[in-house]
């Protein structure tokens, strides 16, 4: 590693933790929100620094995009007292104490795991029972054959953050962005192309390269929230196809019990794909997971307002 190599990713180190540390304890709200979503850009760039292009885009996604503007939004609807009040009060100081010792102590935690790890790591295995997961691509090899069992819980806690905030209140009107951001339609067919092409382009790379379901997901959702903000999803709204939409939030989840119980008919394992249609059956779950992780973020957005 050069000198100008460690130099930037120590740079990159004092960035997160300045960001991080201005987005907990900054007084104004609003600031803080943004130096949350520069955080999420800043992330991204270490994402990349690892190698890691899938997970950047996801991270740039979802932590800069569709989070910041959750956050936003919430910020909005805030009292407008409520904007600048201080980090925290002399009677907090104890929790937040408590916990930066508490992050600080999981941080040597992880990081001594991490250590005890066998060295050269799992690449070897994972190399070995490559050609029996269906696809080339060991990142999607992990996430939907190795380890199947993580990524079906993950889209679960997606689906029930999405029926928590459901049943916060009643659903948003939709929004009439004409009057507030009359350039925000323009903008969002100018970029609708884009946010059809990359999600398409990264389901098919996912089962050779860094790609896949959920920087899929999180690109084409990241569209739908740009779509929702113009105002160009009232179908969301309708009553009569709120069955539909439901079906579709549901898809990933349902899909891949589907295959989790076909597997255990067909071979006696919970979740064990039969080498001759892994490839097949990885990537219908990789689409429909794609489909309603950003259905999920598009969902969070425009039923985030709890009942008044």
């Amino acid at each position: 590693m050069s000198a100008l190599t460690l130099g930037f990713d120590l740079l990159l180190v004092v960035g997160l933790s300045w960001l991080a540390w201005q987005a907990l304890f900054d007084p104004h709200r609003f600031s803080a929100v943004v130096h949350f979503m520069a955080f999420g850009l800043l992330m991204a760039l270490v994402w990349v620094r690892l190698d890691a292009i899938d997970i950047a885009l996801a991270e740039a996604a979802i932590g800069a995009g569709v989070t910041g503007a959750l956050l936003l939004a919430a910020l909005g609807r805030l009292p407008a007292t409520a904007g600048h009040a201080p980090a925290w009060r002399v009677g907090q100081r104890p929790l937040v104490h408590l916990a930066l010792v508490t992050t600080l102590m999981s941080t040597l935690a992880l990081a001594w795991v991490a250590w005890q790890l066998p060295r050269p790591g799992l690449a070897g295995p994972i190399g070995e029972a490559l050609p029996e997961s269906g696809v080339t691509n060991a990142v999607t090899a992990v996430l939907l054959n190795l380890r199947a069992w993580d990524t079906l819980l993950e889209i679960a806690v997606m689906l029930a953050a999405v029926c928590l905030v459901w049943s916060l209140g009643p659903a948003l009107t939709p929004y009439a962005p004409a009057t507030a951001l009359p350039g925000l339609p323009a903008l969002t067919r100018l970029l609708h192309p884009l946010f059809l092409l990359v999600p398409a382009y990264l389901l098919w790379r996912g089962s050779h390269a860094p790609g896949g379901a959920f920087p899929a997901g999180a690109v084409l959702g990241a569209g739908g929230v740009l779509l929702v903000l113009a105002g160009a999803v009232p179908w969301m709204h309708d009553p009569r196809r709120q069955p539909l939409l439901r079906l579709l939030l549901t898809a990933g989840v349902l899909l891949f019990l589907g295959v989790a119980l076909s597997g255990l008919l067909l071979t006696g394992t919970f979740l064990d794909i039969p080498v001759g249609m892994a490839g097949t059956v990885i990537l219908a779950v990789e689409v429909a997971a794609a489909l309603s992780i950003a259905l999920m973020l598009m969902a969070l957005y425009l039923y985030g307002e709890p009942g008044r």
